[in-house]
């Protein structure tokens, strides 16, 4: 069980200690969760009582807790329970993840490089396609894990940093499945361990890659925002004398990220000055531009401003933004089922659960497993699926079942 002693000892301590820890004003938490920073002073401050579930859940995402008794003192309530599914594939992935391959093929010879490279593409591909993407992609990570690794070991010169710098998007591959499940610890460890791959391949490109990924790690566990903005922009100034477009995507992509950075901890002047960055490396790139895996283009960069505004707790902007932008051109399904996601994110915040409902169902039509391991819609639909209205109520309920999400509290 956590310790809980150095951020207090009630309930309401310990989400002000954790707001805190965090970064976070009590306006910023309220918008968050959907109340006010006086409903947060309420809970802090003991005059409010513990929240209901689904509220609790809410809170434990926002707050980057991955169980609740951090928030409630009672070890009998683990938010995994109620929010990180497990993937059936979890333990295999988890296995060749933690395995150390010290004598496979000691007697062979490693795959080509050419030949790792294009396995690498087809799982990018088979991780953007539609349908059970998570499930697909753990059928080829045990192998692919292996088969990298050991290229990266055995071979010399320029073929060992490539297929360093292929076994960084293989690490990526893996850091996506793992994320939403519940095994933080892994996630941290996969994206070290990019980093790492990309650094012994010497190659500003997959670094650049590397520290967009990181950056996805450090802001979902809400710390070291200094520290995470550093490294985007370090690596972006290694990218500085490249002017094609793979470049240009990259570097673009680590000014989204510390636009995203920053409107985690509330700085809008500086969220919105990096996201204009990221948009202006988008229109150097062309309406018609999208990078093959980052995924990063026109469509990404204006559906990441809902994002960006949501984090800002700026609610009407998040809707207008999602209003705004038609996803159905970004080539990469799972990446569309997200936006629809925080597009529902967004409505939420106005208080809108018609569509909410209406968009986490497009959203789970395109890509199944995006929804049922996302924390914000399986919180959303085990709470509309309770005290919904009558339009909500019976929608809600359907996708409950289909997400296997428990009955709320």
């Amino acid at each position: 069980m956590p310790e809980h002693t150095d951020i207090g000892t009630t309930f309401g301590q310990r989400v002000r200690g954790l707001r805190e820890r965090r970064g976070m004003t009590r306006p910023v938490l309220g918008g968050l969760v959907g109340r006010s920073a006086e409903w947060v002073k309420a809970i802090e401050t003991g005059r409010l009582a513990t929240p209901r579930l689904p509220l609790l859940l809410r809170l434990a995402d926002v707050l980057a807790v991955e169980d609740l008794a951090e928030l409630t003192g009672e070890e009998r309530l683990a938010a995994a329970t109620y929010t990180k599914a497990a993937h059936p594939a979890l333990p295999a992935v988890t296995g060749a993840l933690t395995s150390y391959h010290l004598d496979h093929g000691r007697d062979e010879e490693p795959a080509p490089v050419g030949e790792l490279l294009t396995r690498v593409a087809e799982a990018w591909r088979s991780w953007h396609s539609r349908g059970a993407h998570r499930t697909r992609i753990a059928a080829l990570l045990p192998d692919l894990l292996a088969d990298v690794q050991y290229a990266a070991r055995t071979l010399d010169g320029g073929e060992r940093r490539q297929a360093q710098a292929a076994l960084a998007e293989v690490y990526h591959l893996t850091q996506l499945f793992l994320s939403f499940q519940p095994v933080p610890e892994l996630v941290i460890l996969t994206g070290d361990r990019a980093m790492s791959a990309a650094q012994d391949a010497d190659s500003p490109r997959a670094i650049a890659g590397a520290a967009w990924y990181m950056n996805h790690v450090f802001r979902d566990a809400g710390e070291r925002h200094e520290a995470r903005v550093e490294l985007a922009m370090r690596a972006a100034d290694l990218l500085a004398q490249d002017r094609d477009a793979d470049a240009v995507a990259r570097w673009g992509l680590l000014q989204l990220a510390a636009a995203l950075s920053y409107a985690k901890v509330g700085r809008k002047g500086d969220a919105e000055r990096f996201w204009d960055h990221a948009d202006d490396a988008a229109r150097r790139l062309g309406d018609d531009y999208t990078h093959p895996y980052l995924i990063f283009g026109r469509g990404m960069v204006d559906a990441y401003a809902i994002t960006m505004r949501a984090d800002l707790v700026q609610g009407r902007a998040a809707v207008e933004a999602a209003e705004g932008v038609d996803v159905s051109g970004v080539p990469s399904v799972t990446r569309r089922a997200f936006h629809l996601v925080e597009s529902a994110r967004a409505y939420s915040m106005e208080r809108e659960p018609v569509a909410v409902v209406h968009l986490l169902g497009r959203a789970w039509e395109l890509s199944p497993e995006t929804v049922r391991f996302n924390l914000f819609a399986r919180g959303a639909v085990a709470d509309l699926s309770v005290r919904g209205g009558g339009l909500v109520r019976p929608d809600a309920e359907v996708l409950r079942r289909r997400m296997g999400v428990p009955v709320s509290a």
